[in-house]
């Protein structure tokens, strides 16, 4: 009972994906994420926030117990948004955001009951990330995106503009002392 009190207030004891740093460039780092399962759910819109807001219902009901096994799954960080815009500027994106699966259902996830949620496994890949802090929306989130795009064209390195992503670690509840991050993916060709 204090355990999950605890992670709902203060987001403390909540596993992440395994992940392997490779190099920290000052405004940020550069990491390749082990394969790893994932619970996800898609959501088209144009606007960033509500959409995650959505997403992120879907998911809590999935590891309160709606999935096949009728099993609670304990809540992990960061939640994920992976962002794909759309073809042009009057064009609904597709955000997919995603829960981290526990170690203990890696090798097994329970199902979704939900049409609308599936699991993904996530291969290896590697990531170029920018940690902020404060309460994560979608205009602060685009602002960390471009200073990070501005450090990466600096330094010379390569990834790609599309998907990004952007990933929280706390609970709404904790006010202090935040974690936020956008991810680009490395490009590897």
């Amino acid at each position: 009972m204090l355990k999950a009190i605890g992670q709902t207030f203060f987001s403390t004891g909540l596993q992440h994906p395994k992940f392997t740093p490779r190099e920290s460039k000052g405004d940020y780092e550069i990491r390749t994420y082990h394969t790893t399962q994932w619970v996800s759910t898609a959501v088209s819109g144009m606007e960033q926030d509500p959409a995650l807001s959505i997403g992120f219902r879907r998911l809590f009901k999935y590891i309160q117990g709606t999935n096949e096994k009728k099993c609670k799954v304990e809540m992990t960080a960061p939640v994920s948004c992976k962002m794909e815009p759309g073809a042009g500027p009057a064009c609904e994106s597709t955000f997919t955001v995603s829960f981290y699966i526990p170690e203990e259902h890696q090798a097994d996830p329970p199902k979704p009951s939900e049409a609308d949620v599936f699991i993904e496994n996530r291969t290896e890949f590697t990531a170029f990330v920018r940690t902020y802090g404060g309460f994560a929306n979608s205009q602060n989130s685009h602002e960390e995106l471009q200073k990070l795009i501005e450090s990466l064209n600096k330094d010379g390195m390569k990834f790609k503009e599309a998907p990004y992503f952007r990933a929280g670690y706390d609970s709404p509840f904790k006010l202090t002392n935040r974690r936020n991050e956008v991810w680009l993916i490395k490009d590897e060709e």
